[in-house]
């Protein structure tokens, strides 16, 4: 479970539910079925208008991502792994990796091997997983998309839930005793928009925003691992390399090798 998540969502509602108290707002006034209905079924309108079924099939999968802990291989395990690797083909050779490969749990990685112990050349190993890296980020920006013009669209719907709901306060100003209610009311769509769109939506895609970009920079890892596999360079030059991807704060000098670590 993320719990930056729930803890977001949490501090959400205290903030929301207590700002309308301490305003002197009654809670029941946020029971207003025409403000749901306008904000989260217009919201999925607009989506289901804007993008392809095959899209709008994802929407439960991302949701249940931002809910997950995101599990991605340790940098330093990784360049430990990697030195390994690298001391093996110094020692054997690179068909000596062959009988390494079945091993590996990770498709990218597991496929950029299968590249260089087939004798491809360096650029081309380099474009195929670029590319394969590229296919990946493309995935993710459409599926982040989905919830950026959900939070785009919904302040605006909140805005038509507030006019609407004006045009039936205004058909009832003879009755003044209910009109205080029902301006109240109208009220309600536009916040609703507003919340859905800037405290949901918008940082639910920036959350996949983030997360693509962290597998994007193992990824990376992994490429310049693998080429300076293919290269024959030494451990050592092949961990500075690495390193650069490391926050210093995070970096362990002469930690001991972890064979496999990488593979999990």
């Amino acid at each position: 479970m993320e719990k930056s998540t729930i803890i977001g969502l949490v501090l959400a509602v205290i903030a929301v539910g207590l700002g309308m108290v301490l305003k002197g707002a009654n809670l029941s006034a946020l029971i207003n079925p025409a403000a749901l209905l306008i904000i989260f079924v217009g919201t999925a309108a607009t989506l289901f208008i804007g993008f392809s079924l095959e899209d709008i099939k994802k929407f439960p999968k991302l949701l249940k991502i931002v809910f997950t802990e995101q599990k991605l291989q340790n940098k330093m395990e990784l360049i430990n792994w990697f030195s390994d690797m690298i001391s093996l083909t110094r020692r054997e050779g690179l068909l000596a990796l062959e009988a390494k490969v079945e091993d590996i749990a990770d498709p990218f990685l597991k496929g950029g091997f299968r590249l260089i112990i087939d004798g491809n050349d360096h650029e081309y190993v380099r474009d195929v997983l670029l590319e394969d890296i590229a296919a990946m980020e493309e995935r993710h920006r459409s599926g982040a998309l989905i919830f950026t013009q959900a939070g785009t669209y919904a302040p605006t719907l909140g805005v038509l839930g507030a006019v609407i709901g004006l045009i039936a306060a205004l058909g009832n100003l003879s009755e003044v005793e209910k009109l205080g209610h029902l301006i109240s009311a109208a009220f309600v769509a536009t916040l609703f928009g507003i919340f859905s769109g800037y405290v949901l939506w918008h940082p639910i895609a920036n959350k996949l925003k983030q997360r693509s970009k962290k597998e994007v920079e193992i990824k990376l890892m992994m490429i310049e691992g693998l080429l300076s596999i293919q290269s024959g360079v030494s451990s050592i030059a092949m961990r500075q390399k690495l390193l650069v991807f490391v926050p210093n704060s995070q970096r362990v000098e002469d930690e001991p090798n972890k064979e496999g670590a990488a593979l999990g």
